[in-house]
């Protein structure tokens, strides 16, 4: 089975600061966008058009009535096991605390 996604542009939306302070909130379950608007500070359509490709990739599930958004934790999982550079930056910490400890 073939994915229809950027993977580069994935990567960059999910370490994106602006991105990224939404997913951190998604990290225990499905919030409304209601809440996730007014626990950020910003629109609900500025959470949607922050998220739209997360959501177009499915790495993010919006469920309406009311508008809620999900994140797929297990693609979320394997795009970051695949990804080098991730595996290269894990790599290097572990060495690191390995000399520190």
């Amino acid at each position: 089975m073939t994915e229809n996604y950027d993977k580069g542009k994935v990567l960059e939306d999910l370490f994106n600061p602006d991105i990224s302070i939404i997913l951190a909130e998604l990290e225990n379950g499905s919030k409304e966008s209601a809440y996730l608007a007014n626990k950020i500070g910003i629109s609900e359509e500025e959470i949607k058009t922050r998220l739209g490709y997360l959501i177009g990739a499915g790495f993010v599930i919006s469920s309406n009535s009311p508008l809620s958004y999900t994140v797929n934790a297990d693609k979320i999982a394997k795009i970051m096991e695949s990804d080098e550079n991730y595996k290269n930056v894990v790599d290097g910490l572990t060495e690191l605390d390995s000399y520190l400890n």
